[in-house]
């Protein structure tokens, strides 16, 4: 798997067919389209982002603060060929998990071509070599069999149903060997 840190400021993972770099301000008409996606919606969750405003608020709020603190977050995801922002993936902190989650969403166009598991699989291998973590989660709906594969083709495996936000969600974990 070829990946690389560009630049020490900015986190930025290659792959053969993608690039992964922060959200910016300038990713907002982005952010609104993909946020508002039905597969989204239904998936992963409604986040309330109606206007470009409430995208870069939400970029503000959420991806740039973890970026600083962490030195990670959602990153963009982009087409090497065409330079199209074609979904987002990477690693979060969340209170009410165990461990840091990884997650990703596609825009409808790019599904069904093996970006999301290797986007994810660059993540996973930042995640354990470059941020040295010994546990990653992720959670999934139950109806949603297809984030469920992938998550066990990066290597979590399922560990348990759980609930949040008064929602059962499956829980998927993968941990450093002993």
């Amino acid at each position: 798997m070829n990946t690389a840190l560009a630049d020490a400021e900015t986190f930025v993972l290659q792959t053969e067919r993608l690039d992964l770099r922060e959200l910016g301000m300038d990713d907002a008409d982005f952010m609104l389209e993909l946020l508002n996606d039905a597969d989204f919606m239904r998936n992963i969750g409604d986040r309330g982002v109606r206007t470009l405003d409430d995208a870069r608020q939400y970029i503000a709020a959420g991806s740039m603060p973890s970026y600083r603190q962490y030195g990670f977050g959602f990153w963009c995801v982009v087409d090497r060929q065409s330079g199209e922002r074609i979904g987002i993936c990477g690693l979060a902190r969340r209170d009410e998990l165990d461990a840091v989650d990884i997650g990703y969403a596609f825009l409808p166009a790019w599904r069904g071509r093996g970006l999301a598991l290797e986007a994810s699989q660059a993540v996973m291998h930042a995640a354990r070599q470059r941020f040295g973590l010994q546990r990653i989660v992720a959670i999934t709906s139950l109806d949603n069999p297809a984030s469920a594969r992938l998550l066990e083709r990066i290597g979590l495996q399922f560990e348990r149903n759980i609930r949040l936000d008064d929602e059962e969600l499956r829980l998927f974990a993968w941990s450093a060997p002993d």
